[in-house]
């Protein structure tokens, strides 16, 4: 761990306006220049979580001695609780302690804390998961066993080129800008099977194997934005921006169908990777991103579904809400459709 305070920082700092964030930093360099170095890292960490939004360049040396500090200390903090909790990891090694691991990864720093936040509607109360327990959707298994049929009936849609594909982003007039490269592009193009609540016949028929593994399917019945079910097809090095969803009432699914290597998707703080034919579920008012590395497109079928820990009486009033809003409008507002 850096040691000490030649003076020159002390300067810098005296030079700030009198305040909280001038008195933690003098703190912080008062605990070096006594040997506390432990008490130093962490009046530098709540210094750095304090920082005004006004700060002049000069103090830049000041801030490279504090982020330093702290980093220093997380890696010492690491080994030290690693070594405390030793013990207690072997006792209970058959426990699921990754919500515990979590919680270190966050205390250190070395994993951000993402929280939902929908572009519409945010039910309070629900579990803030990224992904969710596989083992509460026992119906995937009807999809993951027809996953090869799946595949076979994509890649047939896909022998027609990329005129059997829709762009995924179509925003009207002046896009987002996080949207602006890929809106109206094919480079993430989609086959509706249903789309914002209504299926699409002439592409169901298309696949009649996925229509009828689809039979399976607990809808999520939201006006203008589901049911929905769509092959999503991401081009090769293409990746889709971080966005987030509308509601956490519903859930995303994706049953990876084609992965080449250099596929990725990261939900909050969690990156996976595809793996065909294995479906997970996640709450996609997290922000979330994905990527394709690689020099070929990439597959999946995505569907939305409720979110489990919500009861019949709260789905049917969340559908009235939002049946409420859409008719309140005319439509369903833009923000209430959102991109997933």
């Amino acid at each position: 761990m850096q040691m000490g305070d030649d003076g020159r920082l002390s300067g810098l700092v005296a030079g700030l306006e009198p305040g909280a964030f001038r008195n933690l930093l003098e703190l912080a360099l008062r605990h070096e220049r006594d040997g506390e170095q432990r008490q130093a890292a962490a009046t530098f960490r709540t210094a750095l979580g304090a920082i005004p939004r006004a700060l002049p360049m000069s103090l830049r040396p000041v801030l490279d001695h504090a982020k330093a500090v702290v980093e220093a200390n997380d890696a010492e903090l690491q080994a030290y609780l690693s070594e405390r909790l030793a013990d207690l990891r072997t006792r209970h090694g058959n426990a699921r302690l990754d919500r515990v691991d979590k919680s270190m990864d966050i205390l250190l720093r070395k994993r951000r804390v993402y929280r939902p936040q929908p572009s519409f509607m945010y039910v309070p109360e629900l579990p803030a998961v990224e992904f969710h327990d596989r083992a509460l959707f026992p119906w995937l298994d009807v999809l993951e066993a027809a996953s090869a049929d799946i595949r076979d009936e994509l890649v047939r849609v896909l022998s027609d080129g990329p005129m059997a594909l829709e762009p995924y982003v179509s925003a009207e007039g002046v896009p987002l800008p996080q949207w602006s490269e890929l809106n109206n592009s094919r480079r993430w193009g989609v086959f509706y099977l249903w789309k914002a609540g209504e299926p699409v016949a002439g592409n169901l028929a298309r696949c009649p194997k996925t229509a009828k593994a689809l039979e399976v399917w607990p809808q999520c019945r939201l006006e203008g934005t589901g049911p929905s079910a769509v092959f999503s097809i991401l081009d090769a090095k293409t990746r889709i921006p971080p966005h987030v969803g509308v509601n956490n009432a519903r859930l995303i699914v994706h049953l990876p169908l084609i992965v080449p290597p250099g596929c990725g998707f990261r939900v909050g703080a969690e990156t996976r990777s595809w793996e065909p034919g294995k479906a997970f579920v996640f709450d996609d008012t997290f922000e979330h991103e994905a990527w394709n590395d690689s020099d070929q497109p990439r597959a999946v079928l995505i569907l939305d579904t409720w979110n489990p820990a919500l009861s019949e009486p709260e789905r049917e009033m969340i559908t009235a809400l939002t049946n409420g809003v859409g008719d309140y409008y005319g439509e369903l507002p833009a923000y209430a459709r959102g991109t997933a």
